[in-house]
């Protein structure tokens, strides 16, 4: 998952094209927006990570992302990155994602107050996408919790909404509290990196005692890794591919980084491919693809929503997303893919006649496709997989395609 993120990275040839804007964060799983030059002596220094130091040295180019300075690229071009990716396995610095442990006998109560996911229901050491939801309906954030068999919930969330997330719980832990219940928030001061691609379980396999075969997607475990103990492996990810997010203490992160980079099938990546492969995966950026105007329904994501949720109707903004499950939205989120000029963010979309009848809010060239894909909201009788659409690119309509998600089969180890 991971941060949700638009950076508007081409590919022009084997550069990563980064506009002429600063760029930020907008999301926990990973995206990059423009974030306009402003010459202002009240603007918040960019906040940087443990791995900062290091990213410097090993060539990365950093930006600013969601208040953040993070590596967009380092030495490999982007679509080599991107490749190495697909092919072989990277690492991705997400230390700025906002992680949390939910404690207490009542945190189930008090997680789903919040979210539209049947929480009770996991398994321990299991985990879901869900979604933070405001009484209109509208998605406030999407987030991954791990109900661990820790006796707390281990929650990570969007970097770019990390202050609205963490207001959202301290006011309901208020109000929990006042009500006599048992909970409690720990924000966590952790690492976190994100070791994705399909030789992710033979590489961390040779630093860990515990059977990697048996961490399906989603599920997560306590272990030592290469000598670092104390780390959460999750496997999940945002790139579409095997991969595991890892939370580290602080000040064992860069030696556990350095002793996997010495596998010469890794490599470090930044958010410019990291934007580029979760697009190919089909997997939405906060702030860019969802937000709190949209709702799980129109976004194409009700299947975050619990059986038992649906029916309880007892999370915010059920009286308005439930009855949209069985009647159509007006909109719908659809994929897109076209050739010739990249689609980028607030293209247009065009009916047949030439009429608009949406807006892209992701789009790049892929990689792996050769061709350019996107994702954005249309009119839902448009939104049938095999029609016909135009994109407004340069003043020119550009026939694209309404397409199937994800537009790269994804590759998630269920244990098979």
């Amino acid at each position: 998952m991971w941060a949700r993120i638009l950076v508007r990275s081409g590919v022009v040839g084997s550069v990563v094209r980064v506009p002429s804007e600063c760029v930020r964060v907008s999301g926990a799983a990973g995206g990059l927006q423009p974030h306009h030059r402003h010459a202002s002596t009240s603007e918040a220094p960019l906040k940087q990570t443990v791995l900062y130091d290091f990213h410097r040295s090993q060539g990365g180019k950093m930006v600013g992302f969601a208040g953040w300075s993070m590596p967009v690229q380092y030495k490999d071009s982007h679509i080599a990155s991107h490749m190495h990716t697909r092919e072989h396995c990277s690492i991705f610095d997400v230390s700025h994602m906002l992680q949390t442990k939910v404690h207490g006998k009542d945190r189930i109560k008090f997680m789903e107050s919040m979210v539209v996911a049947d929480i009770a229901e996991l398994q321990d050491n299991q985990g879901t996408l869900t979604l933070f939801t405001n009484e209109k309906g509208g998605i406030i954030d999407d987030l991954i919790v791990t109900k661990t068999d820790q006796n707390y919930l281990y929650v990570v969330s969007n970097a770019g909404c990390a202050d609205k997330d963490s207001a959202l719980m301290k006011s309901r832990l208020a109000e929990f509290k006042a009500a006599g219940a048992d909970v409690d928030l720990e924000f966590l001061d952790q690492a976190l990196i994100a070791v994705q691609g399909p030789s992710m379980a033979r590489v961390l396999q040779a630093g860990m005692k515990e059977d990697l075969s048996k961490l399906t997607f989603m599920t997560s475990a306590l272990a030592t890794v290469f000598g670092v103990p104390d780390c959460r492996v999750t496997r999940c990810g945002y790139t579409g591919e095997d991969g595991v997010e890892i939370s580290v203490p602080l000040s064992r992160v860069v030696e556990l980084t350095e002793k996997l980079l010495a596998n010469s099938e890794v490599r470090l990546a930044g958010l410019g491919a990291r934007d580029s492969l979760r697009l190919e995966a089909g997997l939405c950026l906060y702030g860019n693809d969802i937000d709190d105007t949209t709702t799980p329904v129109e976004a194409t994501l009700v299947w975050t929503i619990g059986k038992r949720r649906r029916q309880a109707r007892d999370f915010p903004g059920a009286d308005v997303i439930v009855p949209q499950i069985k009647a159509k939205t007006a909109r719908k989120r659809v994929g897109l893919v076209s050739t010739g000029p990249p689609v980028r963010p607030h293209t247009p979309i065009l009916g047949p006649d030439g009429k608009v009848i949406g807006e892209v809010t992701s789009g790049c060239p892929s990689p792996c496709m050769k061709k350019n894909v996107a994702m954005g909201y249309v009119e839902a009788a448009f939104a049938k997989n095999g029609t016909a659409v135009q994109v407004e690119v340069r003043k020119k309509a550009v026939p694209a395609v309404i397409s199937k998600m994800p537009f790269v089969p994804t590759n998630y180890y269920s244990g098979n």
